[in-house]
């Protein structure tokens, strides 16, 4: 069997957070344009293992272990409470035999070990929970199945069937975790699936449990918040490429799991590399206060958009006196901002959505359970839980702006803040997953935008040429070097990080800045207490000592449901974003859009190197009309077919100029997923 390593070598995992993740790879020119294998771009290696913790990274780790209080367990017995069984071993496979989720390499975290030299023992702590895996009783009549993937799956048992909420990323894991459930309770049939928002490790595994056939029959329901399809289907698709590249950082799948690489995320372990699925809701929670009897139990339901997600709900059911904040209350402080990159979230609406949610049900809860980590029991802790998570979004929120209106810019501000005792020494406002620094400054962001008003910094030099300038400046790359050494000697990494980028910028050939810049990585990741940060830190590291690993082509694990359910005016944005200004400015092409099988029609326009799209309506001075049926174009985006194949099946015909079709597709840019990240852009 293949070692973990290189198994992720062999089929390159690409965070599947990001939706439609086979619109990276879209064909846009419908087979005029093929993805290749790339050949391997890497400096020579030396020194290119992971190195050890330095003195300076210890003495953080024993500062952290006088300051937090790691003597409190509460969260241990939480986490292990109503355990009714856990797997021997997970290793799960799809069709084909491939490992789609495996926690065996994660072995390595153990509860009541102390935290490895190259792992913070606050992050330690957090894997340790996270790493807690099995089905588990939250009260009568609710069951979780947890890490059998990056999210919780939770049942709800109903008088005649189940409740399936939130069933993972994968199809794959989703039904191993039903299965699972299975074996030690009852076997009733689904009767409804529940998303609580519109990130796909809360949808993505929902053909693993329901089928199509059932939701369209009317046998199993869908219900999710109001606008959830298009946002779970919008969120990342036109910036897809580079989000997912910058995933590939944030969740460390390029990294080996072990003491040294990748032990967590902090939300969960890591994420799925299963099939992705979506089917369309069959009731919308439109608002706050709406309230459905769904197989002998009552929900109450509260809208909470612009939060985690831009689509988010929470709900109490009475009879069991059972509450969920869905991912707005995690025990970790979660993302104002992703680092995978994403739109900037509401941290005030957020406070304000907890808030209501105190307001309506906290007095008369017994147990809060979530969608990450474990539940909180008792009325006095879940009231604790909600003020501490509501108070910490709410602080990061006010206090940005307070030092604002001080005249202060984002990264002093950033610098600045601190959460109060009573906050900092919350576990569950720890920054496993987001951090105050990037949750402050997309706060920032968010009210101010990127320039901070100095005009120095409105027009700066981009990285290379800025770069170029700096380290002459400087004396040239050895004093530069010379000089960064000093400073990690003394433990700065830092500023080693920040410096000697821009010899690595300037001359990205120079080895030694590499490897330098890389030890300074190193330890800001083992010191780092976010498991993203972490990644993102080991991964720099791990590419400037072995260069960028092309040889593998990234897959995908979208499925036909998830393509089906892309509206067609998201697929003829993508087609503008991927045109190239340029090549396209002084062309005119009109090319019409039949949609047989749908009755839709649409006229797309290139002029002022510009593509827009009108739907409804034809135009007379069409240079070509494409007619085809919906279903001929999904297989297309799939690579199931070509334009040739459909064209000789009688499912699609082009009237008028296949040249200027060609010449059109033929303006489309083709994006390259491994782009450098701690190197400048060849």
């Amino acid at each position: 069997m293949l070692s973990w390593e290189s198994k992720m070598r062999e089929k390159q995992f690409i965070s599947t957070r990001l939706i439609i993740v086979v619109f990276i790879l879209l064909p846009l020119a419908f087979a005029l344009l093929s993805c290749g294998r790339h050949e391997t771009t890497s400096m020579p290696e030396k020194n290119a293992s992971p190195k050890d913790a330095t003195v300076f990274t210890e003495k953080l780790y024993a500062r952290l272990l006088k300051e937090l209080p790691f003597s409190d367990k509460q969260d241990f017995e939480d986490a292990k409470r109503g355990l009714i069984a856990k797997p021997d071993t997970l290793i799960i496979r799809d069709k084909n035999g491939n490992i789609v989720w495996n926690l065996t390499p994660f072995s390595f975290i153990k509860e009541n070990e102390p935290a490895p030299g190259t792992v913070n023992p606050s992050l330690w702590r957090q894997s340790q929970l996270v790493a807690i895996c099995g089905l588990f009783k939250v009260t009568e009549r609710i069951y979780q199945v947890r890490t059998f993937d990056l999210s919780n799956m939770t049942i709800i048992e109903g008088d005649t069937g189940i409740i399936v909420v939130d069933p993972l990323i994968s199809a794959e894991t989703a039904k191993a975790a039903l299965d699972f459930y299975y074996q030690h309770r009852p076997q009733k049939p689904i009767i409804a699936v529940m998303h609580s928002h519109s990130h796909v490790d809360h949808y993505g595994g929902v053909e693993g449990v329901v089928s199509k056939e059932d939701v369209e029959s009317g046998k199993v329901k869908i219900i999710a918040p109001i606008n959830f399809l298009e946002k779970a289907l919008t969120e990342n698709v036109l910036a897809g490429n580079v989000m997912t590249r910058r995933a590939s950082y944030m969740y460390g799948n390029l990294l080996p799991a072990g003491p040294k690489g990748q032990v967590g995320a902090g939300l969960g372990m890591t994420v799925s590399e299963g099939t992705v699925t979506i089917i369309p809701p069959t009731v919308t929670i439109e608002k706050t206060g709406q309230v459905m009897k769904l197989d002998g139990l009552t929900f109450e339901f509260l809208v909470a958009p612009d939060t985690e997600a831009p689509t988010e709900m929470h709900w109490y059911i009475p009879e069991l006196r059972a509450l969920t904040a869905a991912e707005n209350a995690c025990h970790t402080l979660h993302n104002v901002y992703t680092l995978r990159g994403a739109q900037i979230r509401d941290p005030l609406a957020w406070a304000k959505y907890l808030n209501e949610t105190i307001k309506r049900w906290a007095d008369k809860s017994d147990v809060l359970y979530g969608m990450h980590h474990w539940p909180v029991w008792g009325q006095e802790r879940v009231l604790d839980h909600l003020k501490k998570q509501r108070d910490t979004y709410k602080y990061i929120n006010d206090q940005t702006l307070r030092l604002a209106n001080h005249g202060y810019t984002m990264t002093e501000i950033a610098e600045m803040i601190q959460l109060p005792k009573s906050l900092e020494e919350n576990w569950a406002s720890r920054g496993y997953y987001g951090t105050i620094n990037h949750d402050v400054k997309a706060a920032y962001v968010k009210y101010l935008g990127w320039f901070d008003g100095n005009p120095a910094t409105l027009h700066p030099y981009p990285p290379v040429e800025a770069s170029k300038r700096y380290v002459e400046f400087m004396g040239g790359p050895d004093n530069v070097i010379a000089k960064a050494r000093k400073a990690y000697t003394k433990g700065d990494y830092r500023w080693v990080a920040e410096v000697v980028n821009h010899v690595v910028f300037a001359f990205p050939h120079n080895t030694e800045a590499r490897e330098l810049q890389a030890d300074a990585l190193e330890q800001l990741g083992y010191q780092a207490e976010s498991g993203p940060w972490r990644n993102f830190y080991l991964s720099g590291a791990q590419e400037l000592r072995k260069g960028v690993d092309k040889t593998v082509v990234a897959s995908t694990s979208a499925s036909p449901s998830a393509i089906e359910a892309m509206p067609l005016g998201m697929f003829f944005d993508l087609l503008g974003v991927r045109l190239n200004g340029p090549k396209a400015e002084g062309k005119k092409i009109i090319i019409n859009w039949i949609f047989t099988d749908t009755n839709e029609t649409y006229v797309l326009s290139l002029e002022n190197a510009v593509l827009n799209h009108t739907d409804s309506i034809q135009a007379k001075n069409a240079d070509a009309t494409i007619t085809l049926t919906r279903d001929a174009l999904n297989r297309i985006i799939l690579k199931e077919s070509s334009f040739r194949k459909e064209g000789k099946a009688g499912n699609l015909k082009i009237e008028g100029s296949k040249l200027k079709v060609e010449e059109l597709f033929l303006l489309m840019d083709q994006f390259d997923f491994w782009f450098n990240i701690v190197t400048p852009r060849k």
